[in-house]
């Protein structure tokens, strides 16, 4: 039976996989639950054929172990599997749905990345992760002191305030919350010393990466940006755009068209979430930047920043860089000022 299968539709998991098995002619031969062991073996004693899974956790790893074999790999986005589970949802039918999204001619598919991306994709989230940790305990420290009067803005920056509180031995704080505010103040210290770190190796990269230092010379894009995009971005390659690379951020506005009236709403935000996010905010330092001067040369910049509010000019601009990006990096030229 194994050499008629032309597609394994694997619906992913930790410890139980379901997999949907389909003929030359897309008949279902056999849908069953297989363990990470029969599984793995499955796929080495399998002929050829398509890997078809959902696009989610795991996804990769999975898809680089069926390449191995010599598999085609197809990881189709959730959000395009969905419309086709038949009525309840449970393994097999979301198995038997991928198989269906699968075998689709216009179907749209993820790339699968290395081990090499998705290590820069965790170096990344830590980096995030640890930003996150931080600001939680500066928030949880000025709120502790400001039940005993010490009041400080919000920020990094306001750090130095709170520790002069705690070391100022003529307030009138209690040891108790000396002795905790110390604790905050190490855990921050020993928190911010490996942010720095890494913020270091990415700049480092930019440096002796050629495509990071490219992205780098766009306005708005620094070394945290062009490491966002090397991580989570598929090769730049495969968009037949800088539009289409835009609108898989969710840069673009959300459709509502019908009977030939186009409708457009706010920007989508059907896409990757770390890019997007980082594209406006890089946007907004440089239009802040352009109001502090009073004006740009760049006409395209200066006339949303006169007309629209702040944020909606940014999202404008971020577009705009995410075309840009794409523009530098398939051409393998650095940005020229217009």
């Amino acid at each position: 039976m194994t050499t008629k299968i032309s597609m394994l539709a694997i619906d992913l998991a930790k410890g139980s996989f379901q997999v949907c098995a389909v003929g030359p002619d897309g008949p279902v031969l056999y849908d069953r639950a297989l363990s990470r062991t029969r599984l793995a073996a499955l796929l080495a004693e399998q002929p050829t054929c398509i890997v078809a899974m959902e696009a989610c956790a795991t996804s990769h790893h999975w898809g680089r172990v069926a390449q191995r074999h010599g598999h085609e790999v197809r990881l189709v986005p959730a959000a395009y599997v969905k419309p086709f589970v038949k009525r309840q949802k449970n393994d097999r039918a979301d198995a038997e749905a991928i198989a269906e999204a699968a075998l689709r001619p216009s179907m749209r598919f993820v790339a699968v990345k290395s081990a090499e991306t998705q290590g820069r994709a965790v170096a990344f989230r830590t980096r995030q992760c640890l930003v996150r940790q931080r600001t939680q305990l500066i928030n949880a420290l000025r709120g502790h002191l400001a039940e005993f009067g010490v009041v400080a803005p919000k920020g990094p920056a306001s750090l130095k305030l709170l520790e002069n509180a705690l070391a100022d031995e003529a307030s009138d704080l209690p040891d108790p919350v000396r002795e905790m505010g110390a604790v905050y103040v190490e855990q921050i210290a020993r928190l911010t010393e490996v942010i720095e770190r890494l913020a270091g190796e990415l700049e480092a990269a930019t440096k002796t990466d050629a495509c990071l230092r490219r992205l780098s010379t766009i306005p708005g894009i620094g070394p945290v940006t062009a490491g966002a995009v090397a991580a989570f971005a598929p090769g730049l390659d495969t968009f037949d755009s800088g539009r289409n690379f835009a609108a898989w951020l969710g840069l673009v506005p959300r459709q509502r068209s019908t009977g030939g009236k186009a409708k457009l709403g706010s920007v989508s935000k059907m896409g990757q979430t770390d890019i997007r996010r980082l594209l406006i905010v890089g946007a907004m330092s440089v239009i802040r930047w352009v109001v502090r001067k009073g004006g740009s040369e760049n006409r395209w910049l200066a006339a949303p920043v006169a007309r629209k509010p702040k944020m909606v000019a940014a999202v404008a601009l971020a577009n705009k860089m995410a075309r840009m990006i794409w523009a530098v990096t398939t051409r393998q030229e650095d940005y020229r000022m217009a």
